[in-house]
């Protein structure tokens, strides 16, 4: 293997093009793994988390054909040198075993046969796919052979031994999310989580709960019934409603209903599909927060969606990362099991 010295903190050093951006915006990056710069880490890759918005529309693209699937996967990877999806823009994120550990990292606490976690995109991450042995479509998981690269900059989580890999990897994947919504949701408040049968609405139900207390609501809308009935099991909810997230009016009208027209002081935004953003923004009360952490959200569509309808809310655009959001998910599998338990049943 040759090693490269001088990395760039960032990895703009694997940007093939176009030249002078960072790696995330990047159309095409260096996934040479034969050579391996003095600040990068090398991971052989053994499961893809690809984030529900990609997986979503790749599942779409190929009509459900899990041959299919994977043949879009390597398309994309071998032609840009990362999983990053063409259309919605995201990625999703691995796990796999520490393989070489660049001389500048060498202080890290991490050697090679670690298990870990990463904690960035795919979207950004050069990765190189040998095979895909297996994919997954009901938790958007796909097996592989394979490696990618962490660079100086790039944060990752050593896996846990209490909790199983896949389990902890579905988990990390939006690690975000109920990060956020610990620090987003007050006493009192009265929460909206669109999309909230999902993973990520689970998590973000139980925080919404726990933060806004006896005297607060929790309202998780959804349009899978399947999600609902889990979300009704782990009782996180005051109520737990039906409702297509692209119906902007009928979304205004049941939460309207359910609030005596005070409407929500927070809307948690967890879903895996585009044209939610108006459905979002008239469920909430004028001076309230809208937290879009769904990656098929469109900057314009909500701005100037907000505008159009008068609305005077905070959107906050969900940041993938925050302080000790890794600790903070995991440990919540171990306050709650019965969310570990469901959880177990569908990722493990």
């Amino acid at each position: 293997m040759k090693q490269m010295t001088n990395g760039n903190p960032f990895g703009s050093h694997r940007v093939i093009e176009p030249e002078g951006v960072l790696p995330q915006p990047a159309q095409q990056v260096n996934n040479d793994m034969d050579v391996i710069w003095d600040n990068e880490i090398m991971v052989d890759v053994d499961i893809l988390n690809v984030d529900s918005a990609s997986f979503t529309q790749i599942e779409e693209e190929a009509g459900g054909d899990t041959g299919k699937i994977g043949e879009i996967i390597l398309k994309t990877v071998n032609s840009r040198g990362k999983q990053h999806n063409p259309v919605t823009g995201s990625g999703g994120m691995f796990i796999g075993a520490i393989h070489t550990v660049g001389e500048k990292l060498q202080a890290r606490d991490i050697q090679s046969g670690d298990r870990i976690a990463s904690l960035v995109s795919l979207s950004l991450t050069p990765l190189k796919i040998e095979e895909i042995l297996e994919i997954k479509p009901d938790i958007d998981q796909v097996r592989i052979k394979g490696k990618a690269i962490l660079f100086e900059s790039g944060i990752y989580a050593k896996l846990p031994e209490d909790i199983p890999a896949p389990l902890a990897l579905a988990v990390l994947d939006v690690a975000g999310a109920p990060a956020q919504a610990a620090k987003l949701v007050r006493p009192g408040d009265t929460v909206v989580i669109v999309g909230a049968g999902g993973k990520s609405g689970i998590l973000c139900a139980y925080e919404a709960k726990k933060r806004a207390g006896v005297t607060g609501k929790i309202i998780g809308t959804g349009r899978s019934e399947k999600g609902l009935e889990n979300l009704k099991s782990l009782r996180l909810c005051d109520h737990v409603v039906l409702l297509d997230a692209q119906n902007a009016l009928s979304c205004y009208d049941t939460v309207s209903d359910l609030t005596d027209a005070k409407l929500a002081d927070l809307v948690i935004n967890c879903v895996n599909v585009p044209n939610t953003e108006l459905g979002s923004i008239l469920m909430c009360k004028d001076g309230g927060r809208i937290y879009f952490f769904s990656m098929a959200t469109s900057f314009t569509k909500a701005a100037l969606g907000a505008e159009g309808v008068g609305k005077d809310v905070e959107m906050i655009i969900g940041n993938g990362y925050t302080k000790h959001h890794a600790e903070i998910s995991l440990n919540l599998l171990r306050e709650s099991p019965e969310i570990r338990n469901l959880f177990e049943t569908i990722y493990c």
